[in-house]
């Protein structure tokens, strides 16, 4: 089985991106030739062509597609492995707590003032971050812990300690009909003339169909409220980032959403533990406990 190097899947993701030698030279900061010498012994060394080169440029073949697939997911180990490595290492750097800006605002602040009156407590930073990003930053390194929720984000593979349960509102143009209501049903906002739901993107990036915008942030969603283009549906506590253009009416029947700190599995930090431990002292129900130790 031959070794391959991470220099190695650089160059090739480089080229399989672009489908252009010059432009992935240009790209990795080097001259053109050694990168298709570097090509052509790796094709030699796995005993497959991974690309189709003629006059009309340059495609990948079904065994480029799978390595270019597989490089990818390879290179993500590898840096995630460096910072976590690193950050391991630094017994001085802040734990890093990633979670949805808007989202889970009270128990944020809460769970601050908690860690703030523990003298040996390590310093937190908070990673802000938009609809769906947190998994991703827990996977690849760049945070410690972070705040999800349930049934919407991708908890797969994390360890979570569930920390409250809650309602879901609809956000509405404050000068809409709907917005005088006292409450509303999932029926009554899922077909509004004129007022379509807005689209988050799925877990792979993809929207569902609708009429609705497509919107991938807390700001453009914002806006487009308080223009009067779009509706959505969210959890009560969300509406921390609530304008004066807009008005929250709780929706009776939609799912509740649990509020979940995750983290890695196979987790050995004190620091993780004792950040944990603080926000599941928090909650206003016993649950069992999945604290790293």
């Amino acid at each position: 089985m031959p070794d391959l190097e991470t220099r190695e899947l650089r160059y090739f993701v480089a080229v399989a991106e672009e489908l252009h030698f010059g432009r992935a030279a240009v790209r990795l900061g080097i001259a053109q030739p050694p990168l298709s010498r570097a090509i052509s012994q790796l094709e030699r060394r796995l005993g497959v062509q991974l690309l189709d080169r003629d006059r009309r440029g340059v495609a990948l073949t079904e065994a480029g597609r799978v390595l270019l697939r597989e490089a990818g997911a390879a290179l993500d180990a590898v840096a995630t492995a460096a910072r976590r490595t690193q950050r391991a290492g630094d017994p001085q750097r802040p734990l890093v707590l990633v979670t949805k800006a808007g989202a889970s605002h009270e128990l944020l602040r809460r769970l601050l003032d908690a860690l703030a009156s523990e003298p040996d407590a390590a310093p937190v930073e908070i990673l802000l971050c938009e609809v769906g990003e947190q998994a991703h930053r827990l996977r690849d390194g760049r945070a410690d812990v972070a705040l999800m929720h349930r049934p919407y984000d991708d908890l797969a593979g994390f360890d979570t300690e569930d920390l409250y349960v809650e309602g879901q509102i609809a956000l509405l143009p404050a000068a809409h009909p709907l917005a005088a209501r006292d409450r509303l049903t999932l029926a009554e906002v899922s077909d509004v003339p004129g007022l379509p739901i807005a689209r988050w993107p799925r877990l792979d990036g993809s929207y569902p169909d609708g009429p609705g915008p497509e919107v991938r942030t807390q700001s453009q969603l914002a806006q487009l409220v308080a223009l009067g283009k779009t509706l959505l549906v969210i959890p009560a506590s969300s509406r921390a980032w609530q304008w004066p253009e807009h008005v929250a009416v709780p929706v009776v029947d939609a799912p509740a959403v649990t509020t979940v700190i995750a983290w890695p599995p196979g987790t050995h930090s004190p620091a993780v533990a004792a950040l944990v431990r603080s926000a599941s002292g928090l909650r206003d129900t016993a649950l069992p406990s999945r604290v790293p130790r």
